[in-house]
């Protein structure tokens, strides 16, 4: 399954040898990453290489679930619980019983929950809605997040022994802009893909097109991708695809060379400007060096190997 997932950056390659070793595990998983980085298909290869690959995998959207029915989705209830439940109900925990529930957007979680979620990570143990006893079931736990949960925490959104227990082996899945080296792999998987699965003659990419595409920021990470690519193999099946073949939104961006930032006639002293940029992304994160490399532009590895060489505590 993780043969399945396109990438060769050298950031993107640590990340996979890092879950080839988890899955084997049972331990229990926090993905962090922004909206579109892949987050559920790296929880899928998880499970489809443990050794609870043939047991259920059941998703769970907490951002979607309405806080009045969010235990009864979580736990399971059972008829006359609550007005309006004329029949029982089986929840997501009980129903990945010896498999995994991938739990997306945990952070959107209601606080009395992560209450009861906390309990079952520390004894296995659930209650379901409208129950008079506790049934005990064997679950692992994937959690993934957009979010930083430290400042969830800090604003008393998110419990501290919550992030504690689910955050026992963090994966971080990069931006696409920190892995650029991937965009052309993963244009020319995607555009054979839906080729096939809309049987269309392959679209293929001019040089002009990779060119823009490989400076684009992607704001919307692999799935901005991926829908562009299942358009442009529709719209482009068969031909050559150039830079004004794509949308507005890519073409209009700032162009490689251009700059968003004019040097004073005097000079600058880069060390300077680098340093003050460092504070500022810190001060912006409160600290956050994750994010603050992300509001940077570089790696994690990148900003610790020059805070460490400015002194920047």
């Amino acid at each position: 399954m993780f043969e399945s997932i396109i990438g060769q950056s050298p950031n993107f390659e640590a990340l996979i040898r890092s879950a080839r070793m988890i899955a084997a595990t049972d331990v229990t998983v926090l993905i962090v990453g922004e909206t579109g980085t892949g987050k559920e298909v790296l929880a899928n290869a998880l499970q489809k290489n443990s050794a609870r690959a043939h047991k259920p995998f059941v998703t769970l959207n907490c951002a979607a679930m309405p806080e009045a029915i969010a235990e009864s989705e979580l736990f399971g209830h059972r008829k006359g619980a609550f007005t309006g439940a004329v029949g029982n109900q089986t929840g997501r925990l009980p129903a990945a019983h010896g498999g995994t529930l991938f739990m997306d957007e945990v952070d959107s979680m209601p606080l009395p929950l992560q209450a009861k979620l906390l309990r079952f990570l520390e004894t296995g143990e659930i209650q379901t809605v409208g129950d008079t006893s506790a049934q005990t079931i064997n679950v692992r736990i994937i959690a993934a997040t957009n979010s930083n949960l430290e400042e969830r925490i800090s604003r008393g959104e998110f419990r501290k022994d919550l992030y504690y227990r689910l955050n026992v082996v963090p994966l971080e899945v990069p931006p696409l802009r920190e892995r650029m080296g991937d965009i052309q792999l993963l244009l020319g998987h995607f555009l054979k893909r839906f080729a096939v699965s809309h049987q269309l003659p392959e679209a293929t990419l001019g040089k002009s097109a990779i060119s823009r595409l490989q400076h684009h920021a992607w704001p919307g990470n692999v799935r901005e991708l991926r829908n562009l690519c299942e358009r442009l193999a529709i719209m482009m099946a068969g031909q050559t695809i150039e830079e004004a073949h794509l949308p507005n939104e890519i073409t209009h961006q700032s162009k490689p060379g251009s700059s968003c930032i004019q040097l004073p006639e005097s000079g600058i002293e880069l060390e300077k400007v680098e340093i003050d940029l460092i504070n500022q992304a810190l001060l912006r994160t409160k600290g956050n060096r994750t994010r603050s490399a992300q509001l940077l532009g570089i790696t994690r590895d990148t900003l610790l190997y020059r805070m460490q060489k400015y002194g920047i505590s």
